[in-house]
């Protein structure tokens, strides 16, 4: 199907090729929806969708589920999971295309799941991934400018998330229900779709949250939840899933037990320890706001930032905002590779410093800048690595993957320092 494609492309002009485009997508969805025999009518589904909390929140959303007592599948940028099986995510994008999430959905109901919790993407939107699967519930987490070259424009990128919220109304199921950040400047957007329930939240409703060095606490409905999950962000993912829950009539005691048993979310604030005295994280950051919070998240330590950028090509306007920002948050700054597709991986870096002030290590091969990163570092310092997650590949030109893992590598190199170093114990 995918050589076809590319044959179509180079055989038709462009101008017409991308007027075809919709029609083609819908004609897959459709097509995957009939041969998978539209499972989402035979199961609940949870969308979720945002710029930024989306894996999250459907980790916690999942983790509520289950706490509950539901068999539950599970769709998204980290995992595929359905029931106790559980696979990582390996495709570079959270909503795979053609029939993929029919026919997950198709295998999550012989699997006797009860509840679908699927991350859902402004991509995902534009090539009709989301056609014909019956919502029960949305969550908005939040929104900011993303994948605007690919879109057009902020106000596209907005409006295909909104389609998400539309297609929720068209849902045939009973008892919809959108969650939305109302505290997001584009919530009452999403508010203003025609479903029966609607169910903002604020950080208000997180009582006297506290933000701890190990996690956060907040109170909902009278429970006192402790999570290990840091920075204000997460009160947000969590209220969301805490809103969602108590949509469903899930009982706070519940909800508390869900939410706590979440003690980490494998590329979101993750941990890399050995036995060393300093802390290193590796975090999906990738937009100037998930990068403020997870530094924020850390405030009062003495930070180290490993820090690459959009994949070539695209949201290029991120660049010297990203730099600036670690710049003024972070003592040591190490600018190195990430994604760079087709693009001269030094340009992009070169453009990371027109918003930095001062001066930046630039070391290209990311192992050896997460390496660095680890070397200079001391009791009580926080190494930050970010941008990839736990992204499976580095991606090169002509669409070349470089396997690759933030977490491993780290550990690696923090396996080595506890040979020689003394800033390390057992």
């Amino acid at each position: 199907m995918e050589s076809i494609l590319r044959l179509i492309k180079k055989t038709i002009p462009q101008s017409l090729f991308q007027a075809l485009q919709p029609i083609y997508h819908y004609k897959l969805a459709l097509l995957g929806a009939l041969i998978y025999r539209f499972p989402s009518r035979h199961i609940k589904v949870v969308g979720i969708t945002g710029t930024k909390g989306k894996t999250s929140t459907a980790e916690l959303v999942n983790a509520v589920l289950e706490a509950t007592g539901y068999k539950t599948a599970l769709a998204g940028t980290l995992r595929f999971k359905i029931g106790e099986r559980s696979e990582p995510n390996l495709f570079k994008m959270t909503m795979p295309g053609r029939f993929f999430t029919q026919k997950f959905l198709r295998q999550a109901v012989n699997a006797g799941c009860q509840w679908a919790v699927l991350e859902m993407t402004s991509e995902g939107v534009k090539q009709f991934r989301h056609k014909f699967i019956d919502l029960d519930a949305l969550i908005f987490t939040n929104l900011s400018p993303e994948h605007i070259e690919s879109h057009g424009s902020y106000e596209k990128y907005l409006m295909a998330k909104l389609k998400l919220a539309e297609a929720l109304a068209r849902s045939p199921k009973q008892n919809r229900v959108i969650i939305v950040n109302a505290d997001d400047k584009e919530g009452g957007k999403f508010l203003a779709v025609n479903v029966p329930r609607k169910l903002p939240f604020h950080l208000r409703d997180a009582g006297a949250y506290k933000l701890n060095n190990d996690g956060v606490e907040l109170i909902f409905k009278g429970e006192r939840i402790i999570s290990p999950l840091r920075g204000l962000h997460n009160v947000y993912n969590i209220m969301a899933a805490v809103t969602f829950a108590d949509s469903q009539n899930i009982p706070p005691e519940i909800i508390k037990k869900g939410i706590e048993k979440v003690s980490a979310i494998k590329g979101r604030g993750e941990e890399v320890r050995v036995g060393q005295l300093f802390a290193v994280i590796v975090d999906y950051a990738h937009t100037p706001e998930s990068l403020r919070a997870i530094y924020k998240s850390f405030e009062g330590k003495r930070k180290i930032a490993v820090l690459g950028n959009t994949g070539g090509g695209r949201d290029k306007w991120k660049r010297p905002e990203m730099g600036k920002i670690a710049n003024e948050m972070c003592e040591t700054v190490i600018l190195t590779n990430e994604d760079p597709y087709d693009e001269n991986p030094r340009a992009i870096v070169d453009e990371m410093t027109k918003g930095m002030i001062k001066k930046p290590e630039i070391i290209m091969d990311r192992r050896a800048a997460i390496a660095r990163a680890i070397s200079i570092a001391h009791a009580g310092d926080v190494v930050l690595i970010t941008g990839k997650g736990t992204d499976p590949f580095i991606m090169g030109p002509k669409g070349s993957k470089t396997p690759w893992s933030d977490f491993k590598v780290a550990q690696e190199e923090l396996q080595k320092l506890l040979s020689k170093s003394s800033q390390v114990i057992s």
